[in-house]
């Protein structure tokens, strides 16, 4: 009689569970414009009651998404690959969960050294009082996420906007349903409606998501997306930060070691098949060394992707339409400008686009005018470094530059003459993954930047305090002004 009461005490008690934790879902996640503005009511309300002022919290909302990646990691990888069509698992593994994992690590590092009042210097006028800065959270904090990378641009500002305290709402890519479905109901299973909700549909919504009066926005995605996204924030004064496209040009000097410059490259190209935003665009090299660029890139290929159509290491393009829009680049170009790196032909039907090398395409051409984001890699000639510098100023701001070469006059020359949202000298791409380096867009690129203490300090309200002692000389700057005021303001003004 006792195991029986044992046994159906413990089957009530997970039947409990399961309510529990279905309704928790429900409200971990929106998938209506009421259903989400509702959502925000409520996290916003519980920002202004319930501000969360103490480390012990913040810790454990970060203790929280750690487990939640550690346990969710291969089916993650999995509905990221189903959206791909096909996406390597070692490629989320390197490019979205570890720099995921390494930023929570930081953070926790540094997080509760972040968040305390920080003195800062004081004229000698104003003494014995002091200045200090305190960060607080803002409140509620709302992300948008692309698909090119629907991980790590999800946890990436998550990790910030919870180290600073804040509560998030976040929405997921349309275009990457399986992962946005498969998300959500992680969020829902690790963390509390309260701190967190994640809103899942189309467009409409998330242009409704883009209207709420988040006490700050943060979007990744195209430039003319993020045009959208600021106008919309706008009437309700809601400060932004957009992470956007660009074409991140590469600048090879002339005593640059070409086989280390093709290696580096043609990996930051080839990675998700050219979908990322800092994958370089295109690259500027002197004519000589063009053919011995686009062989040295066969080479690579054939080492690093053999029999490509069949490489488990190679992605595809998310979908049909961009598909077709990267191959509408190719089909614009003449075949003398087209140089393919491999045996295989672009597949529609599997959505495989096999890399290639286009060699001085038009500077008006669609390819070096749109973002490419995807794996076609232009090559324009320069004659001279101060050529190439204009060239690249010539066009709005790269998110990304990459300058490659020993000369140290030369990459001074780039470093000091060009204006990107980042700078890799003889890499590319690898800054994103510094915790200790700012990550944003400069112009058409982006505004603002995030990760580490930058993120943590773009999601606080950095406040200004001024502290006054019991005994100071301020009642000296009172009225009526005697004698006394005017020879003190005599001394100052001069």
């Amino acid at each position: 009689m006792t195991d029986n009461n044992q046994t159906l005490n413990e089957q009530t008690s997970n039947a409990t569970d399961l309510v529990q934790r279905q309704a928790l879902k429900v409200l971990s996640t929106a998938n209506t414009i009421e259903e989400m503005q509702a959502q925000f009511s409520r996290l916003q309300t519980l920002s202004r009651t319930q501000p969360i002022n103490d480390w012990g919290t913040r810790e454990t909302q970060l203790d929280n998404l750690e487990i939640m990646l550690s346990d969710n990691q291969e089916s993650f990888a999995k509905a990221i690959s189903a959206d791909f069509g096909y996406r390597s698992e070692s490629e989320t593994q390197f490019a979205e969960l570890f720099p995921s994992f390494t930023g929570i690590s930081h953070a926790k590092k540094h997080g509760k050294k972040w968040m305390k009042a920080q003195r800062v210097s004081i004229s000698a006028l104003y003494r014995p009082a002091h200045n200090e800065i305190q960060p607080q959270p803002l409140g509620v904090v709302g992300i948008m996420v692309p698909w090119n990378y629907p991980l790590f641009l999800a946890i990436g500002p998550m990790i910030d906007a919870l180290t600073a305290g804040n509560r998030i709402m976040i929405k997921m890519s349309e275009a990457a349903p399986q992962f946005a479905q498969t998300f959500a109901d992680a969020i829902a299973r690790y963390f509390s409606p309260d701190m967190i909700c994640v809103v899942l549909g189309e467009v409409d919504i998330a242009a409704a998501f883009s209207e709420l009066p988040f006490d700050h926005l943060l979007y990744t995605g195209s430039t003319a997306v993020g045009k959208k996204v600021m106008a919309a924030a706008a009437p309700n004064l809601t400060p932004v930060t957009l992470e956007l496209g660009g074409k991140s040009p590469v600048i090879v000097l002339e005593d640059a070691n070409l086989e280390s410059v093709v290696n580096r490259v043609m990996m930051g190209k080839t990675l998700n098949a050219g979908q990322t935003c800092i994958a370089p665009d295109y690259v500027l090299i002197q004519r000589q060394y063009h053919e011995q660029f686009i062989n040295l890139a066969k080479e690579w290929m054939a080492k690093h992707y053999p029999n490509i159509e069949k490489n488990p290491d190679y992605s595809r393009i998310i979908n049909g339409e961009q598909f077709k829009r990267v191959k509408g680049y190719l089909d614009a170009l003449s075949g003398e400008e087209i140089h393919e790196l491999t045996d295989v032909k672009a597949n529609i039907e599997t959505r495989l686009m096999p890399p290639v090398i286009v060699s001085e395409p038009a500077a008006e051409s669609e390819v070096m005018q749109d973002e490419i984001f995807a794996p076609i890699l232009p090559l324009m000639h320069y004659e001279t470094l101060d050529d190439a510098i204009q060239f690249v100023n010539s066009r709005p701001r790269p998110l990304a530059l990459y300058v490659f070469g020993d000369s140290h006059r030369g990459i001074e020359k780039v470093r000091n003459n060009t204006v990107s949202g980042g700078l890799c000298i003889n890499e590319v791409i690898m800054h994103v993954a510094q915790h200790d380096l700012p990550f944003g867009g400069v112009g058409d690129s982006g505004t603002g930047a995030y990760h580490g203490k930058a993120g943590f300090e773009r999601l606080s309200h950095m406040k200004p305090v001024f502290v006054q002692t019991k005994l100071n000389g301020m009642g000296l700057l009172l009225p009526p002004y005697g004698g006394l005021f005017k020879k003190a303001m005599a001394l100052f003004l001069k």
